[in-house]
C-alpha cells in the first residue's frame, strides 16, 4: 500500500495538532509542549481501492450488540495480584482485557511491584508475559531472585517492535502481559524516535487493541518528567482504562499507591508497602505507621482521622509558627493543598484572634501522605494555634472537621469509621463538628466524642487535659 508522510506538531498535554510550530499550545494554552510529529497516511489509490472493496463487500464490519446480551463481569471473576493493597487500588483485582498505567520515579519500585505481582500469577496456574525494553532477561532474572520468584510460566521477552509483541501476544495468549516500558517501544510504520508522541500513542493504541480483542490484561510501566506528572502526551491517560501511580522518597521505606483513573473501581482507595530488601511488604496497620515515631507533649502536632477510599487513616499534622524577618512571610506546606491552608491560616487571624501575619508558617502531614479531604482543616487550625500559644494538644485526643470562611466547624462524612479507628489505636477523645453527634452510637465507640460550633471552641478544648 502505496502511503504519505506528513509532518505535524502535536502537544504532549492535550493532543491538538497543527501543521506548523507554535510556541503556546491554542488547545490548552500551555507554552513549549508542541512536539514534532512525523506520521504516515494511505495514499489516494489505496484509499480508493479500500472503498472499492467495501463496495463489494469484501470489508467486514462488527455488529452491534445489545446491552442486555454483554456478559457482566462480575468480582470474583477478577484475578487477584496476589497483594491485597494492589487489588484494593484496582477496584478488587485485575479485569480481564485492562490496560493499566503504572507510573512512577525511577527507582521507586514500579518494576518491583509488578515482578513480584508475576511471581504470584504464574503460580497460580497463570501464564505472565513480562516484555521488557530497558533491561535485558539476565537482569530481570537477577532481580527475580532477589525476590524469590522461579516460575516456569513467565516468559521474558526483549522486544520493542510493538507489532511483534501484539503477534507474541496473539500466539502465546498469556494470562497477563507486563509492557516495561510504554516510552522504549516502537511502532515501525511511525517514523520517528522512541518516547515521542506519535509512537507513544501509536504503541498504546495497538496495546489497547490487543488487550480488548483477547481480553488479556496489559500493564504498561510509564515514565514520569522532572515536574512529577506523567511523561508522553496527556491523551495517554485517557486511551487506558486504569492510571495508577507509585510515590515516595526513595531515601524512606515507605511506598504509597494511588489509583488517578480506574474505570473498574474507585479512585479514593490507597495502598501502602514498605520497601525491603526481598521486596515489597504490605502494611497491615497504616495508622500505626503514620504515628509510630509521634512525639507525645509537643506543641504544633495534632492527630486527624482521614478516609481513604473505605479506610480510615490516622494521620499526623504538624505545624510550626515561626517569627519571619522577611517582607513577605513565607507559607511553606507538604502533604496539604496550598490554597487550603492559606484559607485556614486566613480564617485563624480573623475569626479566632491569632496574628499570623508576621509570621513564618510551615505545615507537614507526617509519613509521606498527602490529604485531599477537608476533615483535616480543623487539625491544620488546632496544630498551628497549638505552636503559636506553645501549649501542647492533648496526646490522646483527635480532631476531625472542616473549617468555613465564618470559623464554623462544619461536618464530614464516615464520622463513626473515624472514631472507631482513633478507639482502636487508643485515643480517648474526639473533637468534631456538634453536627456530627446526631446519629453516633457514642457508647459503642468508646471514645469520648465532643462537639464545637467554631475554630475558637476546638482550640480550646484541644488544650484541654
Amino acid at each position: 500500500m502505496a502511503k504519505g508522510i506528513q509532518t505535524r506538531h502535536v502537544c504532549r498535554e492535550c493532543g491538538y495538532e497543527t501543521p506548523k510550530w507554535l510556541g503556546k499550545c491554542p488547545g490548552c494554552d500551555q507554552w513549549g509542549t508542541l512536539e514534532e510529529s512525523i506520521t504516515i497516511t494511505p495514499s489516494k489509490t489505496a484509499i480508493s481501492r479500500s472503498n472499492g472493496a467495501a463496495s463489494l463487500g469484501l470489508v467486514t464490519r462488527a455488529q452491534p450488540t445489545r446491552l442486555t446480551d454483554v456478559p457482566s463481569v462480575a468480582l470474583e471473576g477478577r484475578m487477584s495480584a496476589g497483594l491485597s493493597e494492589f487489588d484494593r487500588v484496582l477496584g478488587g483485582g485485575i479485569v480481564p482485557g485492562a490496560l493499566i498505567l503504572v507510573g512512577g520515579d525511577p527507582g521507586i519500585g514500579k518494576s518491583t511491584l509488578l515482578t513480584q505481582a508475576a511471581g504470584f500469577l504464574a503460580a497460580s496456574g497463570g501464564t505472565v508475559l513480562y516484555v521488557s525494553g530497558e533491561e535485558s532477561a539476565t537482569q530481570i532474572k537477577l532481580r527475580a531472585e532477589r525476590l524469590g520468584v522461579a516460575s516456569p510460566n513467565i516468559l521474558l521477552h526483549n522486544e520493542v517492535d510493538v507489532t511483534l509483541i501484539a503477534s507474541t501476544i496473539a500466539s502465546e495468549r498469556p494470562s497477563v502481559v507486563i509492557i516495561d516500558s510504554i516510552q522504549t517501544m516502537q511502532h515501525p510504520e511511525v517514523d520517528s524516535a522512541a518516547g515521542s508522541v506519535s509512537q507513544v500513542r501509536s504503541c498504546t493504541a495497538m496495546l489497547a487493541q490487543a488487550a480488548k480483542g483477547h481480553g488479556i490484561p496489559i500493564f504498561l510501566v510509564g515514565h514520569v518528567t522532572k515536574e512529577g506528572a506523567l511523561a508522553g502526551p496527556r491523551v495517554l491517560e485517557h486511551m487506558v482504562d486504569t492510571v495508577l501511580t507509585f510515590e515516595g522518597d526513595r531515601h524512606y521505606a515507605y511506598r504509597v499507591l494511588r489509583a488517578v483513573k480506574n474505570r473498574f473501581g474507585s479512585t479514593d482507595e490507597l495502598g501502602l508497602f514498605e520497601m525491603r530488601e526481598e521486596g515489597l511488604a504490605q502494611v497491615a496497620n497504616p495508622s500505626e505507621m503514620f504515628l509510630s515515631e509521634r512525639s507525645e507533649r509537643v506543641t504544633g502536632s495534632c492527630v486527624s482521622p482521614i478516609v481513604e477510599g473505605t479506610r480510615p487513616l490516622l494521620v499526623e499534622v504538624q505545624a510550626l509558627v515561626a517569627p519571619s524577618y522577611l517582607a513577605s512571610p513565607r507559607r511553606t506546606f507538604s502533604g496539604v493543598d496550598t490554597n487550603r491552608v492559606n484559607l485556614i491560616l486566613a480564617v485563624l487571624e480573623k475569626r479566632a484572634g491569632l496574628g499570623l501575619a508576621k509570621y513564618d508558617v510551615f505545615v507537614n502531614v507526617a509519613g509521606g501522605v498527602r490529604v485531599d479531604e477537608p476533615s483535616a482543616d480543623l487539625a491544620i487550625a488546632v496544630a498551628t494555634a497549638s505552636n503559636f500559644r506553645e501549649i501542647a494538644v492533648n496526646e490522646h485526643t483527635v480532631v476531625a472537621g472542616e473549617v468555613g470562611l465564618g470559623g464554623e466547624v462544619r461536618a464530614v462524612g464516615h464520622m463513626e469509621q473515624r472514631l472507631r479507628e482513633a478507639g482502636r489505636m487508643g485515643f480517648k477523645r474526639a473533637i468534631v463538628s456538634a453536627r456530627s453527634l446526631a446519629g453516633l452510637s457514642r457508647a459503642r465507640l468508646g471514645i469520648e466524642v465532643i462537639g464545637v460550633d467554631n475554630v475558637h471552641q476546638a482550640i480550646e478544648k484541644a488544650f484541654r487535659s
